[in-house]
């Protein structure tokens, strides 16, 4: 039997409309959606796929225009509810990826934390979209999955500034 691990994700998509906390994030703030997220097994694996909106403020706007580098931040966890303890967490990962703007050719740069993954964009609103688009995201293998579900799904998005360009 298959641990049951959608029937969480609704709750989850409430739980990502709580930014993340950052000393001087208040000039980031927006509202971040959760639009779809689904878990499934593939091949005993966990993965997620999830839709989200990063919001599109002037502050966003003005940072990246001068220089400042973006990080965006997805943390995923998962955890098996307990009736009379605290949730057994099984995992947690934190996505990062940053946003900078590139004067010379006039492109917005999407890189992932490891620096390998990176592609560029005509406009914010497209490196946004690109963003919030998680298609497929392995979370964890299926021996990870100790005990009977059901199983929770968390996800919870935030915008932080990143660092000044070197």
């Amino acid at each position: 039997r298959r641990p049951r691990l959608l029937g969480a994700v609704a709750l989850a998509a409430l739980l990502a409309c709580l930014p993340l906390a950052a000393p001087g994030a208040g000039l980031l703030d927006g509202e971040f959606e959760v639009r779809n997220a689904t878990a499934i097994f593939n091949q005993g694996v966990v993965e997620l796929s999830a839709e989200v909106r990063y919001p599109l403020t002037d502050p966003i706007r003005q940072a990246l225009r001068d220089g400042v580098t973006l990080a965006f931040d997805l943390e995923i966890g998962v955890s098996r509810p307990r009736r009379l303890w605290f949730d057994d967490d099984v995992v947690e990962l934190n996505l990062r990826r940053e946003l900078s703007y590139h004067v010379i050719s006039d492109r917005y740069v999407v890189r992932g934390a490891d620096g390998v993954e990176q592609a560029s964009y005509p406009s914010i609103e497209a490196a946004l979209e690109r963003l919030g688009d998680i298609e497929h995201l392995p979370i964890l293998v299926q021996p990870q999955l100790r005990g009977a579900g059901p199983w929770n799904v968390r996800l919870r998005a935030g915008v932080r500034r990143g660092r000044m360009p070197d």
